[in-house]
């Protein structure tokens, strides 16, 4: 399966479509789903721009309008998560997941859905530990505190991943897990980004809750943006029951000129099973089991733990699998069920309303409530669901801009988000090379001419990346050499010796090791680049931007895009990491029967394609 992934949108569809389709025509390989992870920009119109917590410079229609109206149908079936750019507005319609335009799919405040039998996690928002307990209070219209706040990282989505026991492939996320840079090559980063040098040092550089997931989940990759570089690192887990499993973590820039901002890989699925979108009937099990959890207010609440007086561990049975397959006749594939719940906005410039939207209750929420008998919040805020028992408070008033801190999340908002290159197309030139990554003196890059499209080595020791026993070998002996190191050199260590152990010596990390476990293995060559095939790369000299050429349905491949080396200058904020609250809350189970078995139709017998 071919799977694009994609760093920060920026609402840069039409250019994101025509790198793939030129990937796929230059390499002959058709791309199969393309992950998103945040900043998607998903405006319809100028009222959604409202709703959108950017500069005004920034606050711009971009091309998504084009593919919620219909006058374009995105080429590959697309799935995102969410980031802090966002049309706050439209995303808060699909709190579980839905989908914003034909093909497009959205994965909600936390989700996972299954794809050809990979399992895809997604976590949207970014980590600020000031809201990280409060409930999703949240709606339009909104102040200038809540356009913020709407888009952090809630305790309830992260309680529902931990109650997770089956092996997640994928998870997306917008800003990086906390502490994945001990991981990867971080002078190299540091080098590039100079000012994440304080935040590194002290470990408070990304999501305290997503450091967490990392751990706790597992995924074999991990991907991520938010941070506009593209950094990659390797992760060995601590063994588990004579089981010892790996993420491969890959942050991407964002769609600009001479930026690192979209990867092609492979992995390897079912061929049994059809390339439709699915639910996943462990997560939809978690959703039912945890809805009495929901907090629709500013107010903290925390989540059950072990020792507390309720139930805390709702891990999903086989029974509770069996039973929820049923309810939905046995078929779990998402129904097209999407359809315009605001004005589309009308090219001639005359957009019908530059007012912040209201609250909008979407049929697929309805429907995905219904069938699972859970509580959709905009429908409490309209006071439409008699069944959610607390009483809805109206979102804190913040009048005092000294209360605000209008930058604190706005990574994105510099001019580091202006082409240098004036009007360049990102679409004018593309070298597509093929990424490698080393180990010791072996050198490991794609091997295009095996059938399965593995990595292998192409040096003399002839080591694949799929071979465990002789990497845990290299990974051992780097160990063993970097603790001999680190005995007998001082602390410091120069910008030369960063790069690999080309002399057969270990490399020692400038920053402290994780804290997380006791003796994390940390692949020492940083400079491992994960299992990449295909690099959009941006053109080193600008263009005149030309007509966009218009992009029909699963057409193979026509026009051209992207990326070239990461600028040094990036400017960038990164997300505050603060101490992580602890979890628990307690609310009723909200019962909504009527129309289930009428709605259990649409979601059988329906295909994305």
């Amino acid at each position: 399966m071919k799977i694009a992934v994609e760093g920060c949108c920026h609402g840069e569809l039409d250019k994101i479509y025509e790198t793939i389709q030129h990937l796929e025509k230059k390499n002959d390989m058709k791309v199969d789903i393309l992950l998103i992870c945040g900043d998607f920009q998903s405006v319809r119109n100028k009222g959604d721009l409202q709703c959108m917590a950017v500069p005004p410079k920034y606050q711009k229609l971009n091309t998504f309008y084009k593919y919620y109206s219909g006058e374009k149908v995105a080429p590959v079936l697309t799935v995102f998560v969410g980031g802090n750019h966002e049309a706050s507005n439209y995303l808060q319609e699909l709190p579980y997941g839905g989908w914003v335009a034909t093909n497009i799919y959205y994965m909600g405040y936390g989700n996972v859905v299954e794809f050809g039998g990979i399992r895809i996690a997604g976590l949207s928002g970014i980590y600020n530990g000031k809201d990280y307990t409060k409930g999703h209070f949240e709606r339009p219209p909104y102040n200038d505190s809540t356009k913020r706040s709407v888009y952090h990282v809630r305790n309830l989505e992260v309680f529902r991943f931990k109650q997770i026991s089956r092996p997640i492939d994928i998870f997306l996320s917008h800003d990086w897990p906390r502490g994945i840079y001990h991981y990867g090559n971080v002078n190299k980063l540091l080098r590039g980004k100079p000012f994440f040098a304080e935040e590194i040092e002290s470990n408070k550089l990304g999501s305290a809750p997503g450091e967490e997931l990392l751990h706790v989940l597992k995924p074999e990759y991990w991907f991520a943006a938010h941070l506009h570089v593209k950094f990659a690192a390797y992760v060995q887990h601590e063994t588990e029951n004579n089981v010892e499993r790996t993420t491969k973590f890959l942050s991407l820039d964002k769609c600009l000129p001479r930026r690192k901002f979209l990867q092609v890989l492979d992995i390897p699925h079912d061929n049994n099973l059809p390339l439709k979108l699915q639910l996943d009937a462990e997560w939809l099990s978690i959703l039912k089991s945890t809805n009495h959890l929901l907090n629709l207010n500013p107010s903290s609440s925390f989540m059950p733990g072990p020792g507390s007086n309720e139930r805390w561990d709702f891990r999903v049975t086989d029974e509770d699998i069996n039973s929820l397959k049923e309810d939905f006749g046995g078929d779990l594939t998402i129904p097209d069920t999407f359809e315009e719940t605001a004005p589309v906005h009308e090219q001639n410039g005359s957009s019908r309303t530059n007012l912040q939207p209201r609250i909008i209750i979407n049929p697929q929420t309805t429907l995905l409530c219904t069938m699972l008998d859970i509580t959709d919040p905009n429908a409490v805020f309209l006071g439409k669901d008699s069944g959610y028992v607390q009483n809805i408070l109206s979102p804190p008033q913040t009048n005092n801009p000294d209360e605000i801190d209008v930058n604190e999340d706005d990574v994105d908002d510099d001019d580091d988000d202006v082409d240098d290159g004036g009007n360049s197309d990102v679409n004018s030139t593309i070298n597509t090379t093929y990424e490698s990554f080393s180990v010791n003196n072996t050198e490991f890059s794609l091997d295009t001419s095996a059938s399965d499209m593995s990595f292998s080595s192409v040096n003399t020791a002839e080591i694949s990346i799929e071979d465990d026993d002789e990497l845990k070998a290299i990974m051992d002996l780097q160990k063993a050499e970097r603790l001999l190191d680190e005995a007998a050199n001082s602390d410091k260590v120069s910008d030369d010796d960063d790069d690999l152990l080309s002399s057969g010596t270990a490399t020692k990390q400038t920053t402290s090791t994780p804290s997380h476990g006791k003796h994390p293995k940390i692949l020492d060559c940083q400079q491992f680049e994960v299992s990449l095939e295909y690099t959009a790369h941006s053109p080193q000299e600008s263009e005149p931007e030309g007509p966009v050429t218009d992009i029909e349905v699963m057409s193979p491949g026509v026009v051209d895009n992207s990326s070239a080396e990461s600028s040094a200058e990036d400017i960038a904020t990164s997300t505050k990491a603060e101490k992580r609250a602890s979890d628990s809350d307690d609310s009723p189970s909200v019962k909504k029967v009527k129309m289930k078995r009428r709605n259990v139709d649409l979601y059988s017998d329906n295909e994305i394609n």
